[in-house]
């Protein structure tokens, strides 16, 4: 299985998240997968709607993962497989506000993390995609990022004048060959000349932690500066779907959950709204 998600080209996350899912099926029957029939892989659905009641996130990761197993690895295309579908649902994500952005990454006092998270939410960038950036990305003679994306999609992201002199500043403290935001760079890195970018895990953590310290909305996470960014983007008048590009979306659809009403969003629909009901 592992080897055929390879040849599919799902990223590590994904096979990960996959091999989970048919781990929690193997762990429940006590047996190998390859054992499990129809009828008991129709109990085991059963099992996660009823009793077990798994978030749509881990139900929907669980259900591909098995699917996946037994309908490519395996080749049985039972009809149960499409019996379970997750209910669907739509939740906005959390969104911070400008001065909620600055604040938070004011609270980031690592110079590696502060640069590298400031940079995630100037480009709108996944959290892995700004660890990753490398010297040879930043293309300062057109203002815009190299992003090697999600799903091996290259695409291009603006940058703006403040944010290459701040890279500029933060690669002469490491002047790594490679790497905007080099392993090396951590002020308890051991190996000077460690050639690997900043783990996303430490990421995440200095970021919690800024959250903590400034005291805004806990749910946050890094990709909350995404999903800020995007929101900026619209209320600012920018075209949906140039948003979607930057973003790097495959379908409009997932770019339009940031039209979701934001006070300066609001704003814009106050005028035409009062003409509209004025002789009603």
């Amino acid at each position: 299985m592992l080897e055929d998600m390879q040849l599919k080209g799902f990223s590590p996350a994904t096979q990960e998240s996959y091999a989970k899912g048919v781990e929690r099926l193997a762990k429940y029957y006590h047996k190998s997968p390859e054992l499990i029939t129809p009828e008991e892989l129709r109990r085991y659905f059963l099992y996660m709607k009823l009793e077990k009641r798994y978030s749509r996130s881990t139900a929907t990761i669980t259900l591909c993962g098995i699917k996946f197993l037994y309908q490519v690895t395996l080749h049985k295309d039972w009809p149960v497989l499409d019996l379970v579908r997750p209910p669907k649902g739509r939740r906005l994500p959390p969104v911070l506000s400008q001065p909620e952005v600055q604040q938070v990454l004011q609270a980031v006092q690592v110079p590696l993390y502060h640069v590298c998270l400031t940079t995630i939410y100037s480009g709108g960038l996944r959290i892995s995609e700004g660890a990753n950036l490398e010297v040879e990305h930043i293309d300062s003679g057109r203002m815009q990022f190299l992003i090697r994306g999600k799903g091996d999609k290259d695409r291009y992201v603006p940058m703006a004048p403040r944010i290459l002199e701040m890279l500029r500043n933060f690669w002469r403290t490491h002047r790594s060959r490679r790497w905007l935001f080099p392993a090396s760079a951590r002020p308890w890195a051991r190996s000077v000349g460690e050639d690997r970018p900043v783990p996303v895990g430490s990421l995440q953590v200095a970021f919690h932690r800024a959250v903590e310290v400034s005291g805004i909305n806990p749910a946050a996470h890094v990709h909350t500066l995404r999903h800020s960014y995007a929101t900026h983007l619209l209320e600012a008048g920018v075209n949906l779907r140039l948003i979607q590009e930057i973003l790097g979306h495959r379908s409009p659809s997932t770019t339009s959950i940031y039209t979701h009403l934001t006070p300066a969003v609001c704003a814009q629909v106050t005028e035409p709204l009062k003409a509209m009901v004025q002789n009603l």
